[in-house]
């Protein structure tokens, strides 16, 4: 029987309800928002998953749809308006949407969306240019001190864990962290163009983001927001700055789905998880894996919110 015949008679029996779980899982096809333009860490993230998810054989295909913007505000309202009730559904999300909803204060909220899991956490990495005058995090700050706008950081949208953590270095050495010039980008990749047309200062995402710029020598990493070094990159901490801030990423699903429809895909998205295409991607990003499904997940949005305003606050970008 050929595949595409074997895929609708199976989608038939599900259709019946005569199949069980995981053979209705195989049979349907699932849709990934990404709410940011190509080529950043949530694109990764949603492109990685979608893969995984068909190696775990819970998927028999992923289509993919990128809409940047406002730390993923854009993307979340389309997704919320266009999804109600769709179990096959997910939306990428993570640590910089919250602190998106926090600076900008959407109409539409991820309250609206249905949690179903984090799944990795990383640190910031800070960049510049390989010709840049720049060779440490402390010739960025002494050109601070002297004229803090001179500096233009490149990074995720307003509220990004990059951004934050420039504001709390501002913050950190004395200066005032409204003054700090942050130009935010919808995508990875333009903020990567950015940094290599030597448009921004210095740069920063997670190092996967980064790593082939860095290997080919094109960028010259200068800091992690990490409590130790990562890749041999020298902490901030261990610069005499006391800023530590990581990220990390998880998938939301449509309002409006039953509770049996959100364990179904929860569970969907966790056996992804432990698929080979899923573990290799882990490696080759140098994501750290981080797993937190049902109540903990959602538990852990709300406790993350309430603490990324508390540092926000701190760091005088609220």
């Amino acid at each position: 029987m050929r595949r595409d015949t074997f895929l609708k008679s199976l989608a038939a029996f599900a259709a019946a309800g005569s199949l069980p779980l995981s053979a209705q899982a195989q049979a349907q096809a699932m849709k990934l928002m990404i709410p940011a333009n190509p080529g950043g860490g949530w694109d990764m993230t949603g492109r990685a998953l979608g893969k995984a998810l068909q190696d775990a054989t819970v998927a028999s295909a992923v289509t993919f749809e990128n809409k940047g913007g406002a730390a993923g505000a854009i993307g979340l309202a389309q997704f919320v308006n266009a999804s109600k009730g769709d179990p096959n559904a997910l939306m990428v999300m993570g640590a910089v949407m919250l602190g998106g909803i926090i600076t900008g204060k959407p109409p539409v909220t991820l309250a609206q969306a249905t949690p179903i899991a984090r799944l990795t956490s990383e640190y910031n990495v800070f960049v510049v240019p390989s010709d840049s005058p720049f060779k440490s995090m402390k010739d960025v700050v002494e050109q601070m001190k002297k004229d803090p706008g001179s500096v233009k950081w490149g990074g995720g949208s307003r509220g990004s864990t990059e951004h934050i953590a420039a504001a709390m270095l501002a913050r950190a050495v004395g200066i005032d962290a409204t003054k700090v010039n942050y130009v935010p980008f919808r995508g990875g990749g333009e903020a990567v163009a950015a940094i290599l047309g030597g448009n921004v200062s210095v740069g920063g995402s997670g190092y996967s983001e980064f790593e082939q710029y860095i290997t080919a020598g094109k960028m010259r990493p200068i800091a992690v927001t990490a409590p130790q070094r990562l890749k041999g990159i020298p902490t901030m901490k261990e610069q005499g700055f006391d800023v530590e801030i990581g990220n990390w990423r998880g998938v939301y699903a449509a309002p409006g789905i039953t509770p049996e429809q959100r364990k179904a895909l929860t569970e969907r998205v966790i056996k992804a998880t432990k698929s080979k295409a899923w573990e290799e991607a882990l490696g080759k990003n140098g994501w750290t894996p981080a797993v937190l499904a049902g109540k903990d997940f959602e538990t852990f949005v709300d406790r993350e919110f309430t603490s990324l305003l508390a540092t926000m606050v701190k760091a005088g970008m609220v």
